[in-house]
């Protein structure tokens, strides 16, 4: 992609999407652009099965935005809202994709560098060294790009205003114990781990998986019954499909299932 800060590698059904502006991986305005192409891109493909979003090089994921750049952004977009409506969109498109999205957290994780994540699928966070929160009240300021929304419903009200309100910065260990986060793993391994869980979800029957983020993503704002509404979609989407027959037979066989074969 030239010289826009966002590095974006294919292995297998794995695409990795990566903040290259090391040390501090700030999300310009170049690399936002980028990324709503990029997303829209792996939206459409499909090679794609799972993404995996992390940071150059072992410093840091991001410090979120670069707030110098708000200016120009805002003389080119038109707009203050629209700078952050397009940071909006992003977010929700990667939210709402029909393939799971893998997150590194480690070093500084702040601001637009936690809300990004929060987008995502499933978060690793590095066991030493990270600091993750969104310090934006230590400006004078609040996250704008759906963080206190996603962070609520990722560890609850409480915790939420905790870190919030406090401007706190948690580390991995306790990332994991409020749930912000699904393991941690040690730095030197993080990046291999998080690739190992992207091929392991890339490798899960495609349509399953699919239907299953469309069940699960914001259900948290659903009743019972939309629930399970979706819920029975979902078995109807998958039922007697390649992979659900593949799948059968494989248990039968006592065997690993092979999905997403060529049909």
């Amino acid at each position: 992609m030239g010289t826009t800060p966002l590095l974006l590698e294919h292995r297998g059904g794995v695409a990795i999407v990566t903040i290259d502006d090391p040390p501090y991986n700030r999300l310009s305005l170049a690399f936002m652009d980028a990324l709503e192409e990029t997303v829209a891109a792996l939206a459409a493909d499909e090679g794609v099965r799972a993404v995996l979003l992390t940071g150059a090089g072992d410093q840091n994921f991001s410090v979120g935005m670069n707030l110098k750049e708000l200016p120009r952004g805002i003389e080119a977009k038109g707009s203050f809202d629209a700078v952050l409506d397009q940071r909006l969109r992003v977010l929700d498109a990667i939210e709402t994709m029909e393939k799971p999205w893998v997150a590194t957290l480690f070093g500084f994780c702040l601001g637009g560098g936690l809300e990004l994540p929060l987008a995502c699928h499933l978060r690793i966070a590095a066991v030493d060294g990270a600091a993750i929160g969104l310090p934006e009240l230590d400006l004078g300021a609040v996250p704008a790009w759906g963080g206190s929304a996603r962070l609520v419903r990722r560890v609850g009200r409480d915790r939420a205003l905790d870190m919030i309100l406090r401007a706190r910065k948690i580390d991995g260990i306790e990332a994991l114990r409020i749930g912000l986060v699904t393991e941690i793993c040690p730095n030197a391994g993080l990046k291999t781990r998080a690739l190992a869980l992207a091929e392991e979800l890339a490798a899960m029957p495609r349509l399953a998986v699919r239907a299953m983020l469309r069940c699960l993503v914001g259900c948290e704002t659903k009743t019972l019954a939309e629930s399970i509404a979706d819920e029975r979609a979902a078995v109807h989407a998958t039922f007697d499909t390649p992979d659900q027959i593949e799948g059968m037979r494989a248990f039968l066989e006592k065997r690993r299932p092979l999905f997403n074969q060529p049909t």
